[in-house]
């Protein structure tokens, strides 16, 4: 472990008069006393913090203030802070390197709610004492309780609160997934896991097959399983690999890892994935098969990169749980299920699913498919690239450099007798054009279009050359739709300070009844501290009526068409978001963030 000296001339006075939480005025006093900031930028910080109460922790607030250090008018960050503060109460200052960290003793020191109430972290087990990060210097109430528990002294280090947050969640997921690996494969699958690191440090070649690398794949994808991952990142970096998740849609980083041993993973995968291990220099892609701890089998999608410091690649996770939902499960409200149940149950036409990419489009498709796909009826599809392989449908898959496009695809599917047809996406007129011929001659098509918003998808058809009668005789629906996170139930907490003015504001021109009980994001273990655990859809479906139908004709201005569709039973993106806003499931500034403002 590393001690940092923070370069202050000054003599400091020993601050032990100090007890309890740290508070953000005293820091700012003793920087000035210091002389590590200027009376005048002390006084400017102590206006801006005295403005609003914040829960954050005071040296993380201060640093978003970026005080100007006296002597280089360098901005003060949360890491500089830190190393000062550990000089000003005399405790060691660390920089955490989880490459360092002997995941399965920490968690055996303390739980991950006890080090979650306390705000500390052991980041050291050894035969004399246990080495604990914390960003409160003067709360100490927690150390006999842990040494009684360790039977062996504490050392306290001091580490820049951010770093505590992140790893806590960080350590405690990974150590346990290391016991799981080890009840599930009775081999010490964490010594293998440090092992490797350590083959990794020593610069001998690892090999594909090598029973290490072997077991440290399957171990990364359960890990990956366990904590709803999407995605895996395998990132090579200068110094080393990295490997991240994205969980709800975020990315986080899991773990660090010797570039050898992170090169030797990308093999192997590659090798299962039936793609050519020894090509690095272009981009290549690969499927695997495997099961999760329940033995259900997950499919998942590999891609490599050639990148300055070697391959990267990513592993899309496609999960049976999260693939294929009921409408429920997807976030649909009472409003809109009904409506699209009738849609989706008429005989012939066209339906259309739009958003960006990553809302979900493809889940929604699928789930309403499998309602749709009974004994009785043919369901085919043509997609690029097939996302997750379907029993009961018969799926193509596009194959440009064999000149089969998705209209090629739709021309071979329609003598295919199929009843019901998924297009994976409309994207030139051409495909426009098969869609429209399919649901004239009796069948019932869907696919997707990247637009902002239903109503959007109307206009779009007709920039791509749809002729608007066309248009009137096949489309029946359109649904939008986006991904917001829902809070972590386990955490989340009724905020005091969210108005109901705020959300009113956000969803002007309409208006929103009905109680209103805001939560919000805390952060815990289980939700890596991010106070949010999965997403739900948010939904907007319009139905194309016939008074919607003459406005296509007479005036197809988007304005006109959004006004009727709303008018039909249409509710904006935004509305739908407002409402889970209220209910407590989500916030304010994820519905924000994810949807198109009303107009």
């Amino acid at each position: 472990m590393t001690h940092h000296h923070a370069a202050t001339s000054a003599k400091l006075a020993p601050a032990s008069v100090h007890t309890g939480p740290l508070d953000w005025r005293r820091i700012v006093e003793w920087l000035r006393t210091d002389g590590v900031i200027a009376d005048e930028e002390a006084q400017r910080t102590i206006a801006r913090c005295s403005q609003a109460e914040s829960s954050q922790h005071p040296l993380v607030r201060l640093a978003n203030v970026a005080m100007a250090r006296a002597s280089d008018g360098k901005p003060l960050d949360a890491e500089m802070l830190t190393e000062y503060l550990a000089q000003r109460c005399g405790l060691p200052y660390l920089r955490i390197d989880p490459l360092k960290v002997d995941v399965g003793k920490v968690a055996d020191t303390m739980s991950a709610s006890y080090a979650e109430r306390h705000k500390v972290l052991p980041v050291q087990v050894t035969t004399k004492e246990v080495v604990v990060a914390t960003a409160e210097p003067f709360i100490t109430d927690w150390v006999a309780e842990v040494e009684r528990q360790a039977k062996r002294p504490v050392r306290r280090v001091l580490v820049n609160p951010q770093e505590i947050h992140r790893y806590t969640a960080e350590f405690f997921a990974l150590a346990k997934s290391v016991r799981a690996a080890q009840k599930a494969g009775g081999s010490a699958a964490s010594s293998n896991f440090e092992q490797l690191v350590e083959l990794g440090r020593t610069n001998k070649q690892l090999d594909a097959n090598d029973q290490g690398v072997v077991k440290v794949v399957d171990w990364l994808w359960q890990y990956a399983f366990d904590q709803r991952a999407s995605d895996i990142h395998l990132e090579p970096r200068r110094e080393q690999g990295v490997i991240r998740f994205r969980i709800d849609g975020v990315l986080h980083p899991v773990y660090q890892m010797p570039l050898g041993v992170m090169s030797a993973m990308v093999a192997r995968v590659k090798l299962l994935g039936r793609m050519d291990v020894v090509e690095k220099r272009r981009p290549q892609d690969g499927r695997i098969k495997t099961r999760n701890q329940r033995g259900d089998e997950v499919e998942m999608r590999l891609a490599t990169l050639p990148t300055a410091f070697g391959e990267k690649m990513v592993m899309r996770i496609f999960d049976p749980d999260t693939a294929v939902k009921d409408l429920d499960a997807l976030g649909f409200a009472q409003h809109d299920a009904q409506r699209w149940e009738d849609l989706i149950k008429r005989p012939y036409g066209i339906i259309l699913v739009t958003g960006p990419t990553g809302s979900g489009k493809t889940t929604t498709l699928y789930s309403t498919l499998k309602r749709v796909a009974t004994e009785e009826v043919n369901v085919s599809t043509v997609e690029d690239p097939i996302e997750m392989i379907e029993p009961s449908f018969n799926q193509t898959q596009v194959q440009p450099q064999l000149d089969f496009s998705f209209a090629e695809g739709v021309r071979a599917l329609m003598r295919q007798d199929p009843d019901i047809i998924m297009v994976g996406e409309i994207r030139d007129l051409e495909t426009a054009e098969m869609a429209v011929q399919a649901a004239l001659t009796g069948h019932l098509v869907f696919s997707t279009l990247h637009t902002n918003d239903a109503p959007s998808a109307v206009t779009r058809l007709m920039e791509l050359g749809v002729p608007s009668y066309l248009i009137n005789a096949t489309l029946l629906g359109v649904l939008a739709q986006r991904l917001v996170r829902t809070l972590c139930k386990l955490c989340k907490q009724p905020d005091e300070s969210a108005s109901q003015e705020a959300l009113a504001e956000a969803v002007k021109p309409w208006k929103l009844s009905g109680g209103y009980h805001p939560y919000k994001p805390v952060g815990c273990v289980d939700c890596r501290m991010t106070g949010f655990r999965g997403r739900m859809g948010l939904y907007e479906l319009l139905t194309v009526t016939e008074t919607l139908k003459e406005g296509i004709t007479k005036e197809p201005s988007i304005d006109a068409l959004r006004r009727q569709a709303v008018k039909d039973g249409m509710r904006p993106l935004r509305m739908a978001g407002a409402l889970r806003v209220a209910q407590g499931v989500t916030t304010l500034e994820e519905v924000v963030a994810a949807t198109p403002p009303p107009r």
